[in-house]
């Protein structure tokens, strides 16, 4: 079931958790791992694996781990930044760019003056 970006808005926190949850059960389940399995590839404890499944949520650093487990970091592609930069930008961005180094100026030393 295709989920539309207005659904997930309208989802609360802890509902994004237990839809999340649910995907990471489905996936491992298709793929035929316990979670102990899956624990031991991804490097994480059993009860963490528990805790993800049930929406009970877990850190960043787990939720990538258990991904890597499942072999689907591959859905983490839409997170990446990108800036794309217009021609005109460009063009600004490689006139203000140094093309040569300078030597520091010393300074003047003023003279004494006889007035």
């Amino acid at each position: 079931m295709e989920k539309s970006n207005n659904y997930w808005h309208e989802m609360s926190d802890s509902a994004i958790l237990e839809t999340i949850g649910q995907f990471l059960k489905e996936t491992r389940l298709q793929q035929n791992k316990t979670q102990q399995q899956l624990a031991s590839v991804a490097g994480i404890h059993r009860f963490t694996v528990v805790q993800m499944e049930n929406g009970k949520g877990g850190t960043l650093k787990s939720f990538i781990q258990f991904m890597r487990g499942l072999e689907q970091l591959q859905l983490f592609q839409h997170f990446q930044a990108s800036h794309q930069i217009s021609p005109l930008e460009l063009a600004k961005l490689e006139q203000s760019r140094r093309h040569r180094a300078r030597n520091k100026k010393k300074p003047n030393k003023k003279s004494k003056s006889d007035w």
